[in-house]
C-alpha cells in the first residue's frame, strides 16, 4: 500500500480535477491534456520539464533527509532564495577575462548560502529548543525581504530602466547547457548525482542509519548512544545546502540574474514531492517529474484555456490531501462485512463486559 497510495492519490486528484474543469465550463479532456501530454510531447517540452524538475529534486532530497530524522524543515524556500543571493553575489564579480571555473565557485556559494540560512534554524533549535517549523517558515519571509532589499537597492542595475533587477550575468557565469537550443543544463546531471549520493548515504552508511533511527525511534537512538544534536545539524545543513544549490543553479541557469520573482514556490512544492516520493531518493525523481508537469500544465491551461493562475496550486493541494487520505490504507485495512454481521458485532458483548 505504500506504493499504491501515491498512485491512488494521483487518480483521485485527476478525478477531482475533471469535476473541477467541468464546473468551470472547460473541456476536461483538453484540460488534462495540458497537464499530462503537452509537457511530454516534444524534445523542447521535455527540456522544460527537466528545468522545472531539477530544483524540485534537489530541494526534496534535502527535505527527505530532514523528515526521516524527524526534523521538520518547512523553510527550504528561504534557503533556496539565500542560495540564489549568494550565487548571484559571486556571479556579479565576473569580468570578461574570468574563466569558466567561476561556475563552480557560484554553485559552491549557493550551497554555502543555503547552509548558512539553515544553520540559523539549527542553532535556535539546538540552543533554545525553538520550534524548527516556525523558525524555518518565518525565515522564508526574511529571505524574501533580503532579496527585495538587494534588487531594489544596492544590487539594482543602473542601466535597467529602473526595474528591480540585477545586471544580467555574463555568459561565462552561466551553467553549461546540455543541448544546443534547449534550456536544460548540467544541473540535471548534478541533481541525478545527488540522488545517487543520498541513496548511498541513507541506506549504505552508518551515519545515514543513525539519522533514520533518530527519527523513527528517538529513545532507541539515545539508548544506542546516537547524538541527536549531530543528527539535527547534519540534516538541516544538508537540506539547506541542497536547497541553496538549487537556488544557485536557478540564478546562474535559466534566470541569469536576480529579480523579486526568484521565489516561485519550489521550496514548498518540494514538501509534496518528498512525501509523494515516500521520502526515497528514487521515488522523489518520479514525483518531481509529476509536480513539474503540474507547473507546466498550469501555465499552459492559463494561457490557452483561460483558467486562473491558481490552478497549479489547486492541483498541488489536491495531490497532497489525497495522499494524506490514502496513507490511511497503509496503517489500517478496510474490511467489508455483511450488514447483519456488522450489527451482530456491534450488539454482542465484549470480553471485558462478559468478565464483569
Amino acid at each position: 500500500m505504500s506504493i499504491a497510495s501515491p498512485l491512488l492519490a494521483l487518480a483521485l486528484t485527476v478525478g477531482v480535477g475533471v469535476l473541477l474543469f467541468s464546473l468551470l465550463g472547460k473541456d476536461p479532456v483538453r484540460a488534462l491534456q495540458m497537464f499530462f501530454w503537452e509537457p511530454l510531447k516534444s524534445p523542447y517540452a521535455l527540456s522544460e520539464l527537466a528545468v522545472k524538475a531539477t530544483p524540485l529534486i534537489l530541494i526534496a532530497l534535502g527535505l527527505a533527509l530532514c523528515f526521516r530524522s524527524n526534523v521538520w524543515n518547512i523553510g527550504a524556500e528561504g534557503q533556496f532564495i539565500v542560495g540564489a543571493v549568494f550565487a548571484a553575489g559571486v556571479a556579479m564579480q565576473a569580468t570578461p577575462d574570468t574563466g569558466r571555473w567561476i561556475v563552480v565557485a557560484i554553485l559552491i556559494a549557493g550551497v554555502v548560502g543555503g547552509m548558512v540560512w539553515a544553520a540559523v534554524v539549527a542553532l535556535l533549535r539546538d540552543r533554545f529548543n525553538a520550534n524548527e517549523i516556525l523558525v524555518s517558515l518565518m525565515l522564508v519571509y526574511v529571505a524574501d525581504m533580503l532579496l527585495g532589499y538587494l534588487v531594489y537597492g544596492p544590487w539594482k542595475d543602473p542601466q535597467g530602466y529602473n526595474f528591480p533587477q540585477t545586471i544580467t550575468f555574463l555568459d561565462v557565469t552561466k551553467v553549461p547547457r546540455l543541448f544546443t537550443g534547449l534550456r536544460v543544463n548540467v544541473g540535471l546531471l548534478v541533481a541525478l548525482a545527488m540522488v545517487g549520493l543520498c541513496w548511498v548515504f541513507l541506506f549504505r552508511t552508518y551515519a545515514g542509519f543513525q539519522l533514520q533511527v533518530g527519527g523513527l525511534a528517538p529513545q532507541a537512538a539515545r539508548y544506542a548512544g546516537f547524538s541527536s544534536r549531530r543528527s539535527l545539524w547534519l540534516a538541516l545543513l544538508a537540506s539547506g545546502g541542497l536547497a541553496g544549490l538549487a537556488g544557485g543553479l536557478e540564478a546562474a541557469g535559466p534566470l541569469g540574474q536576480l529579480t523579486p520573482y526568484v521565489p516561485v514556490g519550489y521550496g514548498f512544492a518540494a514538501i509534496i514531492v518528498a512525501f509523494v516520493g515516500r521520502l526515497h531518493p528514487v521515488g522523489i525523481v518520479f514525483s518531481a517529474v509529476l509536480m513539474s508537469m503540474f507547473y507546466i500544465g498550469g501555465e499552459l491551461a492559463q494561457s490557452r484555456l483561460g483558467l486562473p493562475k491558481s490552478i497549479t496550486g489547486v492541483f498541488q493541494g489536491l495531490l497532497l490531501f489525497s495522499l494524506l487520505a490514502c496513507d490511511t490504507l497503509i496503517h489500517h485495512r478496510v474490511r467489508w462485512q455483511p450488514k447483519a454481521v456488522s450489527r451482530r458485532a456491534a450488539t454482542s458483548p465484549t470480553s471485558e463486559q462478559k468478565a464483569a
